[in-house]
């Protein structure tokens, strides 16, 4: 029996970064991160959206600092200069991968 479930989430795995990266281009904190990527229909848990920013931060793709506004103290996250830099190329490069998906898919060829 194949395993619908374990190959969608591969396939999650693989856009994850690009999906996060998208939507850092404004400030956001864990919380409201990981809501606006369930709203766009690509949810993530907390267990793995959490280690992705670390990872992302030690990278140095992103840069964050702790603020507390009008309730409990939050850490914002926002793109560095490398990470927009790599949002934009990965976003070219999804754009290709997508096209040629698109033509796989559809039995076209170039």
């Amino acid at each position: 029996m194949v395993d619908l479930a374990k190959h969608e989430q591969d396939l999650r795995k693989g856009v994850l970064v690009l999906a996060v990266l998208s939507q850092l281009r404004e400030e956001q904190y864990g919380y409201s991160l990981r809501q606006a990527l369930v709203e766009r229909g690509m949810p993530i848990e907390e267990g793995t959206l959490y280690p992705l920013l670390r990872r992302l931060e030690a990278q140095g793709l992103l840069a964050s600092q702790w603020r507390a506004e009008n309730g409990p103290p939050r850490r914002y996250y926002s793109l560095s200069a490398s990470g927009a830099e790599l949002y934009r190329e990965l976003s070219a490069s999804w754009g290709s991968l997508a096209h040629v998906m698109s033509q796989l898919l559809n039995g076209e060829k170039q």
